[in-house]
């Protein structure tokens, strides 16, 4: 809004509270400068356009301004770091503030402004260009004359081995991206902004965007980059360097200059492998997780990075400087990546490494509010974690200490949610829990309510996520239209902490002293009803998640030494928590599409298992280097040492092998690999417990009794007196395995889960997870801009057939992405890239029952549902539970229109196959809606365990 300037216009007084709770203070400039948010510059610019048509009455702009506010109040409310708008998205967000007002004349003079002002600033660039006139200031502060010679042929030099990209049509961009006095590194952030607001045509311009990054970090490094002539002997000379700055500066653990041979892990250091990155990864680095000194100034090049997390690693290790190479090669070629507190605190002073943690909470004052500090202590070094609050005895239950009735665990809930709301994850990303609670608390429909936008907002939680800890007896009377009861905890202070046949025995005894008159606070419901209401709260609000009690603890390896009491925050983890122990998981996860053969045709099974044997080193090594927040992580983490490691980019193997997701064949895939991953993962533990020992309380554990995982579904099984009609099929001998625990033991009480692995999937360019693909098409969303991304797999099969041209573009726009409607493609490649809403929501769950068999812990499994139906909604969970599967996670529904469709030409009409263009489903408020589709599925909600 800075071109805008107050003239001869009626501007009315507009009420500034809104603009009070912006938590924000600066907006980003087109020349990248920063320049204070002031609210008066939105109504100065809606009123001139209102000037130009007598539309409607000025006032019109005060409500444009507020709507404005409150998009980019939400917007930041998202944001997992420190949130900038940029002019230019304020702008688009008035054009459709002025269009939902109806106002189109305003709206279009708005547009035809905001064009000739573009126009304007283009050719003056472009005159001060031709005259020689425009000044570029060099990184020592010395001004020259822009020469776009010399950046084109930094561009050509970029750009060589890229050959669909255009370098004119990039030096044609940038003319309207320079400006008088601009920087070098604002010349290469002009660049990149091009790069990427071209990756449409093809993802080659991606990876020319994170070329350009990259060696916008190698300039601030290492001094030069990757094309000067001594580039190679710098490198490794800055490394040196940088370690002894950030070691002199406190940003570096002490040993990382003592116990290193510096010179030898420099010769190691492969700068080639920048080339794995994709720009969306790099920025990921850049913006959040690349250490920078005291003056904000990089210490790290992406390599430096990976190298850093290797040695921060390898301290414990009896030959650091051999193992941290070890560990480098690895995780440099991202075969393995560590989950994101590891990537973050790694090799520094205070070293942070887990993800997640789980804690209960105790009926009692005192511990209710030590575990309100130990959360912010949690979240604070960057923790995502999990809570389990139904051991608070529930409303007008008495307490006796002051003869009053309790008020219940809902207002200590929203104290929580405050809590989460409050902390910023080691300065990284925003803070984030999860709170459990049984489903037979008294509470537990109060509970339902938590997260609607109407009603008592001192009952309401905004920023905590609510899961539904489910356990079997609810299912079997939902399934028979049972009756159900809610308790107090109080008065069944046994039911939490029991499940199976004991707990149903227990809760019919309660439930029989209640009809006796002998309980002071119950009530009976029919099952059914509270189901409804469980599901209508889940597609309306997205909450609670709902996990599953029973099967979590019958198959526990843990069951010895105490009970899970609930999941954490992205429901994978599943450990035993008490108000001595809160439980700890140390996560990170292979990429399974870099384990292929070369020709794509299966799994490298010799290069996963390697990699498999030395992640579990890394991961088992966190436990006795990390820093805990609170005694009772570090005392239940070194007892029982658990870790999670998981597996992500299950779609990229699809698309390889040209398998789709909804099919046997898939599912028969996910079996095999993850039997494998079981195996190895296992037997990795096992051979470390031979060289360390085994963990302190293995003896009586089911690893100790002979029980792997997939011995569990028999137990399960008897104890509900129900098959899960899981495929047992094996294709391994375990009996080796078996005879090495019974030996050795294992180094962990948990070995597997897996997360969602939004943010380490960006960095490692991998399909989050086990996720099929959300969008073909989809906008991405940043501090620099939108810009549209297309399914690189597809583009590349497109090309094979000579299919992909502007004209198909246009058409994957017009249909949202989807392919289904469009005719010329092959009828094996529309069934290959259906995306996750065109396919049926029980492949999702066949896939998640055979690797769940396998698997010690669980999996952060989303359900889809195209439908808006309740009796679908229902049939999926129940099919869910039956499965044996532990536990849910996001319901996700289908979004609104979300593809920006300005760039169509508007003469074209795309009728596709089916007649027209795809019809689209009602958008419940639990969908994913255009504005937030990439903050979902992009990693700032998914993102908080990896």
């Amino acid at each position: 809004m800075d071109e805008i300037k107050k003239t001869h216009i009626d501007v009315p007084v507009c009420d500034q509270n809104t603009s009070l709770l912006v938590p924000f203070s600066h907006v980003r400039k087109r020349n990248g400068s920063l320049q204070e948010f002031d609210t008066e510059r939105i109504v100065i610019a809606v009123c001139a356009a209102l000037s130009e048509t007598d539309e409607s009455e000025s006032s019109a702009a005060c409500t444009v301004m507020e709507y404005v506010v409150s998009e980019l109040i939400g917007e930041s409310s998202n944001a997992d770091s420190e949130y900038v708008p940029t002019v230019e998205h304020i702008q688009d967000l008035v054009e459709i503030a002025l269009m939902e007002l109806g106002l189109p004349l305003t709206a279009k003079a708005y547009i035809l402004y905001r064009a000739k002002r573009a126009e304007e600033r283009a050719e003056e660039v472009l005159e001060k260009i031709e005259n020689n006139d425009l000044q570029v200031v060099l990184r020592d502060g010395t001004k020259t004359r822009f020469d776009s010679s010399r950046i084109e042929l930094y561009l050509q030099q970029n750009a060589a081995e890229y050959s669909n990209v255009s370098v004119s049509y990039l030096m044609e961009l940038l003319q309207h991206n320079v400006y008088d006095g601009i920087s070098v590194a604002d010349i290469n952030q002009a660049l990149i902004l091009v790069a990427k607001s071209s990756l449409e045509k093809d993802p080659e311009y991606g990876k020319l965007a994170a070329r350009i990054l990259i060696n916008e970090m190698n300039q601030q490094v290492v001094g030069d980059n990757e094309f000067a002539t001594d580039f190679a002997k710098r490198y490794k000379t800055a490394f040196v360097e940088k370690i002894n700055d950030g070691v002199s500066q406190n940003r570096y653990d002490a040993r990382m200059n003592k116990i290193f041979d510096l010179q030898k892990l420099a010769s190691s250091l492969v700068p080639d492998r920048d080339r794995e990155f994709e720009y969306r990864g790099i920025q990921v680095l850049w913006d959040r997780y690349c250490v920078r000194d005291l003056e904000q100034k990089l210490l790290e090049t992406p390599q430096f990075f990976w190298m850093r997390i290797a040695m921060g690693l390898a301290f414990n290790e009896k030959n650091p400087t051999e193992r941290a190479a070890e560990f480098y090669d690895i995780i440099s070629q991202m075969l393995y990546v560590p989950g994101s507190p590891t990537l973050i605190h790694s090799g520094q002073p205070i070293a942070q490494l887990s993800s997640c943690y789980l804690n209960t909470v105790e009926d009692d004052l005192m511990h209710i509010f030590k575990v309100f500090g130990d959360n912010a202590q949690l979240s604070k070094w960057s923790g995502g974690i999990g809570t389990d609050w139904t051991n608070v005895r529930a409303t007008n239950a008495m307490v006796k200490a002051i003869n009053q009735a309790s008020q219940g665990v809902i207002p200590f809930i929203k104290i929580a949610d405050s809590t989460t709301a409050s902390i910023n994850r080691s300065g990284k990303r925003r803070s984030a829990a999860a709170v459990y609670l049984e489903v037979w608390h008294m509470d537990y429909e109060f509970f339902l309510d938590l997260r609607k936008n109407t009603g008592d907002d001192r009952r309401r939680t905004h920023d905590l996520n609510t899961v539904s800890w489910i356990p079997d007896l609810f299912m079997k009377r939902v399934d028979a239209l049972g009756m159900w009861t809610l308790f107090s905890p109080d008065e069944t202070p046994e039911l939490h902490h029991i499940y199976g046949k004991e707990f149903d025995a227990k809760y019919a005894e309660y439930e029989a002293k209640a009809e006796r008159g002998e309980m002071k606070i119950w009530k009976q419901i029919p099952a059914i009803d509270l189901w409804r209401k469980m599901l209508t709260s889940l597609f309306e609000t997205g909450h609670p998640w709902m996990t599953f009690k029973d099967p979590c603890n019958i198959r526990s390896p843990q069951d010895h030494v105490g009970v899970i009491h609930n999941s954490n925050l992205c429901t994978e983890i599943t450990l035993n928590t008490s108000a001595t122990e809160t439980a700890v998981c140390n996560l990170g996860s292979i990429a399974l599409q870099r384990h292929l053969l070369p020709d794509n045709s299966g799994f490298d099974w010799d290069k996963m298992q390697s990699t498999i044997e030395t992640a579990m080193v890394m991961i088992d090594s966190v436990i006795d280097l990390n820093y805990y927040p609170t005694p009772e992580a570090q005392t239940s983490n070194v007892r029982h040492r658990p870790v999670g490691l998981g597996f992500m980019g299950f779609q990229d193997v699809l698309f390889k092998m040209k398998l789709s997701f909804g099919t046997d064949q898939a599912v028969a895939l996910s079996d095999k690999f993850t039997e494998f991953f079981a195996y190895q993962a296992i037997y990795a533990s096992s051979k470390i417990a031979a060289e360390k020992g085994s963990y302190e309380t293995y003896k009586g554990s089911k690893w100790d009794r002979g029980l792997l995982p997939q011995d569990t579904i028999a137990l399960l099984e008897t104890e509900r007196g129900a098959s899960t009609n899981t495929p047992m099929d094996s294709w391994m001998d375990w009996a080796p395995v078996r005879a090495h625990i019974a030996q050795h033991g294992m180094r962990n009480s948990n070995v597997m889960a897996i997360a969602p692995t939004a943010t380490i999937g960006n960095i490692s360019n991998s399909f989050p997870s086990f996720e099929p693909i959300y969008k073909n098409l989809y906008v991405k969303s940043n501090f620099s801009g939108d810009f549209t991304v297309v399914n690189e797999y597809l583009i590349r099969d497109l090309k094979s057939l000579n299919l992909w041209d502007d004209t198909m573009l246009d058409k994957l726009k017009y249909y949202e992405g989807s392919v289904q409607n469009i005719s010329e493609i092959p009828a094996h490649l529309r069934d290959l890239y259906r995306e996750v809403f065109e396919i049926d929501p029980i492949w999702t769950l066949r896939h998640a029952q055979v690797r769940g068999k396998w698997i010690d812990q669980s999996q952060s499994l989303n359900i889809f549902c195209k439908s808006v139906s309740g009796k679908l909604l229902s049939e999926i969970y129940m099919a869910a539970w039956k499965m044996g599967i532990k536990t849910t996670y996001y319901l996700r529904s289908l979004a609104a229109t979300s593809v920006e469709k300005s760039t169509i030409d508007i003469n074209k009409k795309f009728d596709g196959a089916a007649g027209g263009p795809p019809e689209a489903a009602p958008t419940p408020a639990s969908s994913v809606s255009s504005k937030n589709i990439v903050q979902v599925f992009e990693g700032q909600i998914c993102e908080s365990c990896q």
